[in-house]
C-alpha cells in the first residue's frame, strides 16, 4: 500500500521485511557441519549407520517426532522459545518469531515442527552412531513417548465418541 506524502511521491506505508537470509545460511551451515563432523568421527571410530534397520527408522522417526513436538509446542520447553519469539513463549500455540537476523531465524527454527524435526532427527542419527547405548536410550524412550501421545489421543477421541453415541 502506497501513499502520497505532500511532495507528491508514493511512499511505503508497510515496510516489507526481508527475510533474515544470511542467518538462514549460517544455520543450514551449521546444520551440515555438524552432519559432516558426526559422519566423520563415526567413520574415524568405524561406526556404520548401515546396520541400522527398517525398525531403527521407525523408531527415530517417532523420536524425532515426539523431540521435534516437544520443542516447539509444549509448555515445559517454553524458556528454549521465550527469548525467541514475540511476546511471551507457553503452550506453542500462535507463537510468532520475533526480533531480526540470527534471532528471527533461531524464532522460526523453533516454532515450526517440520523445521526443528529435521534438526531433531540429524541429532538423534549422529547419538545413535557416536553414543550408541545413550542414543538408543534416547531414541526409543522418546519413540515410546511419541507412541503414547497417540494412544492417549486415540483413546480420548473412542471416549468422546462413545459419549456422544450415548447420548443420542
Amino acid at each position: 500500500m502506497t501513499e502520497m506524502s505532500g511532495g507528491g511521491k508514493a511512499s511505503s506505508v508497510a515496510e516489507v521485511e526481508r527475510p533474515p537470509y544470511g542467518s538462514y545460511a549460517a544455520l543450514v551451515a551449521a546444520y551440515s557441519g555438524g552432519l559432516a563432523a558426526a559422519g566423520l568421527v563415526a567413520g574415524l571410530l568405524h561406526r556404520s549407520p548401515y546396520t541400522n534397520t527398517a525398525l531403527d527408522f521407525a523408531v527415530l522417526a517417532a523420536a524425532s517426532f515426539k523431540a521435534a513436538r516437544t520443542i516447539s509446542r509444549d509448555k515445559i520447553t517454553s524458556f528454549v522459545r521465550e527469548p525467541l519469539v514475540e511476546g511471551t513463549a507457553y503452550d506453542g500455540e500462535d507463537e510468532q518469531p520475533g526480533g531480526d537476523g540470527f534471532k528471527r531465524a533461531m524464532g522460526e527454527l523453533v516454532t515450526c515442527t517440520r523445521c526443528i524435526g529435521t534438526w531433531t532427527a540429524a541429532g538423534l542419527t549422529s547419538t545413535q552412531i557416536l553414543a550408541p547405548r545413550f542414543g538408543r536410550l534416547l531414541t526409543w524412550s522418546l519413540a515410546a513417548s511419541a507412541a503414547s501421545d497417540f494412544l492417549q489421543a486415540g483413546f480420548v477421541a473412542l471416549t468422546n465418541k462413545a459419549n456422544d453415541l450415548e447420548a443420542s
